[in-house]
């Protein structure tokens, strides 16, 4: 019971010639599609070479400009190390004179000051002071 397909409406021959171009066309597409991927595999390429000179061009002088300032601080904080050294010397010298005028000011603000005693407090502090520093 089974019954016969039914006839196509176009001819054998045209369904035919159909079919080959479309094998055809499906090819040339096919080609053109792997030719895009290939191409665009480059493209990619010369796009990232295209970056990486850009990016070059730019970090260069960054790199030079980075080294300067390197140099710039590292002098700067040798500077900075010697002032410091000078800075404790001074607040040390400013300390020891402090003292001094302490002491003379209790000499001459004391209740028996004399000029006697004035003088000696102030030859006692020269004397200290001809002295090399203790090391």
């Amino acid at each position: 019971m089974s019954s016969a397909p039914p006839s196509p409406a176009a001819p054998q021959w045209l369904q035919t010639v159909l079919s080959a171009l479309g094998v055809l066309g499906s090819a040339g597409g096919l080609a053109a599609i792997v030719a895009v991927i290939i191409q665009r595999g480059k493209f990619k390429a010369d796009a990232a070479d295209t970056l990486t000179d850009a990016a070059l061009t730019l970090v260069q002088p960054l790199r030079a400009r980075v080294c300067e300032l390197e140099r710039e601080a590292l002098a700067s904080r040798e500077e900075l190390a010697t002032m410091r050294s000078k800075v404790y010397q001074l607040e040390a010298a400013v300390r020891s004179l402090r003292r001094t005028l302490e002491k003379w000011r209790a000499a001459v603000m004391a209740p028996d000051a004399t000029l006697r005693r004035i003088r000696a407090t102030v030859a006692e502090s020269q004397e200290g002071r001809d002295q090399p520093p203790d090391s």
